[in-house]
């Protein structure tokens, strides 16, 4: 009787497979024009995502400039142990949480405000007028935007300007480890605030209009309206674009903080990427930072299953 049952039960399995099948082959031929688009993007993504994985290795061997790009003996976990017991390696990982940590805070929740406040706008006009302005700093090189916020912070510059008129004393902003955090994350919130909202403002315009009459029929003012019925209407994309940020915890604007940081100022704005940068670049030590980047990678690959997760269970919304 057990193997009856056994025997049914694959069946049924089997069975449900080759209709699943059936099905994705049929949606196939019938979208196979829509479904070609992606050719291009597969091919970049082996090519220059999945592809330069396999260099990965060289984080258990020892790599000689020169020699093979698989490295040349096999040292196991040695380069591991090395950043394990380097303190100046701790240094830059508290700096990356620190910088990863106060982005999250500040420049995640500021584009739903930022959307929030859009969508409650009546003029069309001055709404046009407010998100072009806000998109323009997004589409401004890395390059200019450091340039403009070394401008601006310099002993001369915008803003010493005003301190000095009201204190009477400079504040060398880019020499004072104390201030990096500040200023990037000022300048983090100020370049990603109007494009991070679209995504908002796309999932506001979703939201059913019957259930701000229904709302305001019970009596809702525009503030319990929000509440109640606009954050839940766009709870799914702002779990989604969370769980998708977390993967990108620990990998600090890079180009930013390599253009604006100095010596000085190492003591906060040495994050992992700038610590690669010059273990790999500066000193040829390939296989240490490629043994630090995988570290890196595994724990954004830990931070995006465990973000998922707790995302399924408290509000049952996921990405898988």
């Amino acid at each position: 009787m057990e193997s009856e049952t056994a025997k049914a039960t694959l069946t049924m399995t089997s069975l449900r497979k080759e209709s699943k099948l059936r099905t994705m082959g049929a949606m196939f031929r019938k979208d196979w024009q829509l479904y070609s688009l992606l050719i291009l993007p597969i091919i970049y993504l082996i090519i220059f995502k999945y592809g330069p994985m396999i260099g990965n290795i060289i984080a258990f061997r020892r790599f000689v400039p020169g020699g093979s790009i698989f490295g040349e003996t096999w040292v196991g976990l040695r380069y591991f142990q090395m950043f394990i017991q380097d303190p100046t390696f701790w240094k830059v990982f508290s700096n990356t949480l620190m910088l990863g940590g106060l982005a999250l805070l500040f420049t995640f929740p500021v584009p739903i405000i930022f959307a929030l406040l859009l969508n409650e706008v009546k003029s069309k006009r001055f709404k046009k007028f407010v998100q072009t302005a806000s998109y323009l700093p997004h589409f401004l090189s890395i390059v200019i935007v450091a340039g403009m916020i070394l401008q601006l912070t310099s002993v001369n510059g915008s803003i010493n300007s005003l301190v000095s008129f009201f204190t009477g004393e400079s504040i060398p902003f880019m020499q004072k480890a104390e201030w990096f955090r500040t200023i990037y994350i000022t300048s983090e919130i100020w370049q990603g605030m109007g494009w991070g909202a679209i995504l908002y403002l796309a999932a506001l315009t979703t939201i059913d209009d019957s259930l701000y009459e229904a709302a305001r029929i019970d009596g809702a003012n525009r503030w319990k309206q929000t509440i109640h019925v606009t954050i839940p209407g766009i709870l799914p994309t702002i779990v989604t674009l969370l769980i998708l940020n977390m993967g990108n915890f620990l990998a600090v604007g890079f180009e930013k903080i390599l253009l604006l940081y100095n010596p000085l100022i190492y003591e906060t704005s040495d994050v992992i990427s700038t610590y690669l940068y010059r273990v790999g670049m500066g000193t040829g030590n390939f296989s240490y930072a490629t043994a630090i980047g995988l570290f890196e990678s595994v724990i954004g690959l830990i931070l995006v299953f465990s973000v998922n997760a707790i995302s399924r269970r408290l509000t049952q919304r996921s990405l898988w």
